[in-house]
Order: C-alpha cells, then sequence, then structure tokens
C-alpha cells in the first residue's frame, strides 16, 4: 500500500502573472480555500497520511502559517524547498530521503479532481506495489495535454505531447503513483531542451518495461487544470457552484480528517478558533453539530 505522498507545489506561475509575483499560486483562493487544500484532499481521501509539500525557496513560512505540520488534521507535513523548478520528477530526487524504501503518490499542486468515485478510483491506485499507475481524463482538445493510448488491459501503450493528431482523447492528469524505482529512474533521466527533466520521459520508462498502467477518470468525475487565469476562475466557479448548490464543501480538510476518524470534534472546535468568524468555520460547525 502506498502511505506516502507528495504535493509539487513550487514553479513560478508564470501564466498567471502578475499576482504570482507576490504569492505561491497554491495559496491563492480557489474559491473559499487555499489552492494547495484540494490536492491535499485528494491525498487524504487516498488514506495517505504522510505527506510532502514542496514549495519555492524562501515561501516554507508562508504555507505554514495556514498548515504547520498537519496534527490538526491527524497527520504528518513535511516541508522542503525546491531551488528553481527543474521538472515534475525533481521532486523525487528533492523527496528521496522522505520516500525512503516506500512507493509514493504525487500530485500537481495546481491540479482539481472532483467525482463521486474518486475516492474508491484513489484507494484502487494505493495498492501498487510494482511499476507506476497514472490517472488519465478524457478531453475535448487533446493536442493541449499529454495524451495516453491504452489497451484492454489498461496498460499504457503510448505518450505523445501536446499531438498534433491522436486517435485518443484521454489526457494524464496531474496524479500519479509510482513504485521506488522512481528515485533512480528519475535521477537516470536528461534535460530536455527547456532545460528540466521530463514527466513523460519518466513514464515512458515505466512504459517500455510495460509497467505503465491507467485508472481513468469517467464521465462522472472532472480533472481540472488551474493554470491560467481563466482556468483558475473557471474551477473557482466550478466549486462555488457545487457547494452553493449542494450544501457541502469539496476539499474540506477537516471534514475528510474527521470522517476518517482522524480527529475528533475537539480538534474541529479548534479549527473553528484558528480559522475565526467565517463561512468555513460555520461549515465545519456543521458537521459537529450533525
Amino acid at each position: 500500500m502506498i502511505k506516502k505522498g507528495i504535493i509539487l507545489a513550487g514553479g513560478t506561475g508564470s501564466r498567471m502573472s502578475p499576482v504570482t509575483k507576490a504569492i505561491n499560486k497554491q495559496l491563492l483562493p480557489l474559491y473559499d480555500k487555499p489552492l494547495f487544500f484540494y490536492p491535499l484532499s485528494v491525498l487524504m481521501l487516498a488514506k495517505i497520511k504522510d505527506i510532502l509539500i514542496i514549495v519555492n525557496k524562501g515561501q516554507v513560512q508562508q504555507f505554514k502559517k495556514v498548515l504547520p505540520n498537519g496534527k490538526n488534521l491527524g497527520i504528518k507535513i513535511t516541508y522542503l524547498e525546491q531551488e528553481k523548478p527543474r521538472g515534475l520528477p525533481d521532486a523525487f530526487i528533492i523527496g528521496e530521503k522522505f520516500i525512503g524504501k516506500d512507493s509514493i503518490a504525487m500530485i500537481l499542486g495546481d491540479n482539481f479532481f472532483f467525482g463521486q468515485s474518486l475516492t474508491k478510483k484513489l484507494i484502487e491506485c494505493t495498492k501498487l506495489t510494482n511499476g507506476a499507475k497514472v490517472l488519465l481524463h478524457p478531453v475535448k482538445n487533446p493536442h493541449l495535454y499529454g495524451v495516453a493510448t491504452t489497451n484492454k488491459q489498461k496498460k499504457i501503450t503510448k505518450i505523445i505531447e501536446k499531438p498534433k493528431k491522436t486517435k485518443s482523447n484521454l489526457a494524464v492528469t496531474g496524479l500519479y503513483f509510482f513504485d521506488n524505482k522512481v528515485i533512480k529512474l528519475s535521477k537516470s533521466l536528461k534535460m530536455s531542451k527547456r532545460n528540466e527533466i521530463e514527466i513523460v520521459d519518466l513514464l515512458n520508462k515505466y512504459k517500455n518495461k510495460n509497467l505503465l498502467r491507467a485508472e481513468i477518470i469517467g464521465r462522472g468525475g472532472a480533472w481540472l487544470d488551474t493554470g491560467s487565469i481563466k482556468d483558475f476562475n473557471n474551477t473557482s466557479n466550478f466549486v462555488a457552484t457545487i457547494e452553493n448548490r449542494q450544501g457541502f464543501k469539496i476539499g474540506c480538510i477537516e471534514e475528510i480528517a474527521f470522517n476518517n476518524k482522524w480527529i475528533n470534534k475537539n480538534h474541529i472546535i479548534n479549527a473553528t478558533k484558528f480559522y475565526g468568524n467565517c463561512e468555513y468555520t460555520k461549515y465545519l460547525n456543521s458537521i459537529i453539530n450533525k
């Protein structure tokens, strides 16, 4: 079982400049919560309690103001800094000591996932013991993404980055599950023309060994990228619509921890004191007053 996870929350957020000149993108409010609450909630739904958050140099304290160490959620949060963006697989090199001899999940700090069957799929992915698994999601415009082709056994047979033509519409999302070989393989990657080590190159190393599988988010689920201002606002509107219509919150980390029995009512009460008089606090109160 995969019991450790990484949230890659570094990067310059250049597509959202100038707002990201002053603050890490993952700390910006996606509707009523910091953006990084959403990928954190995904790992928590997967029952992962030991989490490394990788941030830009000098930004650890900004994150700790919101989430110091995870004790309030019954989990363990570790922070590490990335000197400069070197590509997604750099997370496994930075996090080598954290990973140790374990398998690892990684989610990008700006990715948003939602769906009724999502938790079940996440739990299934954590059962990985050998190879790698990625979440795929059908998209209307595959030429904008890394696209995977799969066979009937859900093994990935081809990955193409932003293809001009492709029969597949399955985009590679920002959620990955790897065995422990990911550290060694990441170290073996060569720099691309962008002067980064590329996640597609890492995935291809697993594919070439016939060890890359897929889990597909179906029509009942959603995967949204928040990389641009337009996408960020669209995702924020999506969250607002769902929450206001249905009355529950997406990405409420305290609620997930409470439902997982990692914390009790006293932890929720302390959270309401920490957040103060706000709508989020009112929702937390409703959880323990049911």
